[in-house]
């Protein structure tokens, strides 16, 4: 794990077993504060997330939320920002005059705060490790609540374990990104024009595996192969995979 001069100016890490208050309902004083005013970015998972709980097309999601902009750990991806609304607060697309409206499916950051977790992947350590530091924003007031949680029971209450693992997949997909695979072709050449159908356009990359028969090409349990068939989950997991090997990188896929 990273030492603590690693860490963010104004954040602490939390042990496993460190509680801390915090609670956020609409009696909280600053409540939706945090939904205005905020730079988000989305991955992969809450796009998938989220356009299948308006019901509407990746394109249209992706044409009507959410803006392209530089990649943050390298510059050979464009990252996905949320789109905020154009008004004088700067609202979050999604909130409505009761809070969050779509808060089942909302992204993992809003999931994840008032924490924000990172993961270390040394090398040395043959594998990877999480941690969790804790927010210190003036403006949030849920942190004089009552209601204490800790790291694992906050992850819990959340529902935040199929965003992280999703998230972990997708970082993998990224860090082979950022190997610059597409040098040559320039932004938004062919290869990089794939791997953006594949993280961010669900829909059209179920229509590329059926065309080109992808799933024929590899040896895939047939369980897993009709699930890839039936849950856009499964099938961004499969895409995250596919990816690695379409780029020449290590892939489960043979």
């Amino acid at each position: 794990m990273k030492t603590q001069k690693d860490f963010p100016e104004g954040m602490h890490p939390l042990g496993k077993k460190e509680k801390f208050s915090f609670d956020c309902h609409p009696g909280v004083d600053c409540y939706m504060s945090c939904c205005r005013n905020v730079d988000m970015f989305l991955y992969p998972y809450d796009i998938l997330r989220l356009k299948g709980y308006l019901n509407i097309p990746s394109q249209e999601f992706m044409e009507n939320y959410t803006a392209l902009v530089k990649g943050v750990s390298h510059p050979y991806f464009p990252a996905v920002m949320l789109r905020l609304v154009d008004d004088e607060n700067k609202s979050c697309p999604f909130l409505t005059e009761d809070g969050c409206g779509v808060y089942k499916d909302r992204p993992s950051a809003c999931r994840t705060y008032p924490l924000e977790r990172g993961v270390d992947r040394s090398p040395e350590k043959g594998m990877n490790s999480e941690f969790y530091l804790m927010t210190n924003h003036d403006y949030c007031h849920g942190h004089c609540e009552e209601k204490q949680y800790t790291v694992k029971k906050w992850t819990r209450d959340q529902r935040l374990d199929d965003y992280n693992m999703m998230n972990d997949l997708w970082a993998e997909v990224d860090t082979v990104f950022g190997s610059n695979p597409w040098a040559g072709e320039g932004s938004g050449g062919p290869k990089q024009q794939v791997a953006f159908t594949v993280c961010y356009d669900i829909d059209n990359f179920r229509v590329m595996v059926a065309k080109h028969s992808l799933l024929e090409r590899f040896t895939i349990p047939k369980n897993q192969r009709r699930r890839i068939k039936e849950s856009d989950t499964e099938l961004l997991k499969f895409g995250f995979e596919w990816l690695k090997n379409f780029l020449g990188a290590p892939s489960s896929l043979v």
